[in-house]
């Protein structure tokens, strides 16, 4: 009789191995020779997801163990608050930076609550194991991790992965701990990083200029989010290192993320004409119309995607009617408050490119499901 996995290419066997989890994965090793040599070829590993709160964590090492060298594309989640989980994704981590010094992109997820006074240090010594060992890493992803990222961290980011294209530091943290200079010297160790995320108080007018060079390779992403209090005492960049820079780049895209946190005043030194706005998300604690007139005189060339958390105002309603009629560009928007049908209608007829909105003219249940436009 001939053997399960002779019945198709292993080829064929590996394409299919890469969609299931790691815990199927391992069952189909354990049919036979054949199985057991597709489920382990570099196909099925090359990009990878590991969700250490669905897998069993205890067999996650000894499974990945003969595999780990073809991992190229992590993406990882773990819940920092359950201690088998957190200790399963802090053993692989660790076990990458020994083993994987080919490593291209890693992205960290944590699902739910974080525990309180909780520094992340088991977490965050792993994330340094990577980036000293991970010389070919490209990508690196932290936004999702509740942890507070400091200077040394991108340092060593800066000083071991030199092939860096995308850094993302801009996680929902309650203190800002990067500081310009450390930026600045993650910009002149890897030249040709693309895309950035950042809080605001880590972003200089000096940082820009060095976006600005002639020399400098082309740059496309800057994330910028304000949230914490070194944030709202940041100072105001200046506009003409804005103005540089994007005439060096002139297909740069700024995602800004304003929360509650940012005073009035911090507000209107962050949101400047010049800053190419591709995505704005306003969560303020104050005036939320001002902040959406703003972007509909000054961001129609460029605004891609708005979305708006505040209480709903007739005066809300009609700076979104104006931010319709000027932002032709738009492809999302999404308002988690009650609006008038006149804004709905505005956004349909004004913005033919829009792919999905969140547009409710009655209040429903949470949570509010985004509308695809067909």
């Amino acid at each position: 009789m001939a053997e399960p996995g002779e019945q198709l290419p292993e080829e064929v066997l590996a394409l299919i191995f890469r969609h299931l989890s790691l815990r199927d994965r391992a069952a189909a090793a354990r049919v036979c020779r054949a199985w057991a040599a597709a489920a382990t070829c570099s196909v099925v590993w090359h990009n990878t997801t590991i969700s250490c709160d669905c897998e069993r964590e205890g067999t996650l090492l000894p499974y990945l163990s003969a595999c780990l060298d073809h991992v190229h594309n992590l993406r990882l989640e773990f819940e920092p608050a359950r201690e088998p989980s957190r200790r399963a994704a802090t053993e692989l981590l660790t076990a990458l930076a020994v083993r994987t010094p080919g490593l291209r992109s890693l992205r960290l997820e944590c699902r739910g609550e974080k525990p309180l006074f909780d520094a992340g240090r088991d977490i965050l010594d792993a994330v340094h194991a990577i980036c000293r060992a991970a010389c070919a890493l490209r990508h690196l992803d932290l936004r999702r991790l509740p942890f507070t990222l400091d200077d040394e961290l991108v340092l060593q980011a800066a000083r071991g992965c030199p092939e860096l294209r995308s850094l993302f530091l801009d996680n929902c943290t309650l203190v800002g701990s990067v500081k310009p200079d450390s930026v600045l010297e993650l910009l002149e160790a890897c030249p040709r990083l693309c895309a950035l995320g950042l809080h605001l108080a880590s972003l200089s007018g000096t940082a820009l200029q060095v976006l600005a060079a002639p020399d400098r390779a082309p740059f496309a992403l800057l994330a910028l989010r304000c949230a914490c209090p070194e944030d709202a005492r940041a100072p105001r960049l200046p506009e003409e290192a804005w103005v540089a820079v994007r005439r060096r780049h002139p297909g740069l895209a700024v995602e800004l993320e304003l929360e509650p946190a940012l005073p009035a005043e911090s507000v209107t030194r962050v949101l400047q004409p010049a800053v190419p706005v591709a995505a704005l998300r306003l969560s303020l604690s104050g005036d939320t119309v001002g902040p959406v007139c703003f972007a509909a005189r000054h961001y129609g060339a460029t605004l891609r995607a708005l979305e708006v958390r505040a209480a709903a105002s007739v005066e809300l309603d009609a700076a979104l009617e104006l931010l319709a009629a000027r932002c032709a560009g738009l492809r999302e928007v999404h308002c988690f408050c009650v609006v008038r049908p006149s804004v709905l209608h505005a956004f349909r007829a004004h913005c033919p490119r829009l792919r999905s909105y969140t547009l409710k003219l009655t209040r429903e249940p949470h949570p509010w499901l985004p509308t695809p436009v067909e």
